[in-house]
């Protein structure tokens, strides 16, 4: 019983196993929005951009989003549209691309500052 609780342990250690909590999706939003050191993308089109948008977002319209695309990818991505749609499908796109992704949703609900 003594090795049994003794390899356990080692194997333990050795796995690289963690008991600390990982943080949620929200927390780690909360925790990039907080380093301020992100990418912000507004889907929507060109014109719907122009009538108001995140300060420092940058205008990509969803469905210029594909394997073409070049951001960093050491910083995490920020996404939002008009209504949550278009900035689901970005999502979807950008995280099968590897980047780390956030969706806001809609840019009524946004709480960064806008212009």
């Amino acid at each position: 019983m003594k090795k049994f609780l003794i390899i356990f342990v080692l194997v333990m250690c050795f796995c690289g196993c963690s008991f600390e909590k990982e943080l949620s999706k929200e927390e780690k939003l909360q925790k990039v929005l907080s380093e301020k050191e992100y990418i912000v993308i507004d889907v929507r089109t060109k014109n719907e951009y122009d009538s108001g948008h995140v300060v420092g977002s940058i205008n990509i319209p969803y469905d210029e989003i594909n394997e073409n695309i070049n951001l960093a990818k050491d910083k995490p991505i920020l996404v939002y549209c008009q209504s949550g749609r278009r900035s689901s499908i970005a999502y979807t796109a950008l995280e099968k691309l590897g980047y780390e992704v956030f969706d806001l949703g809609a840019y009524a609900t946004v709480s960064l500052e806008k212009e």
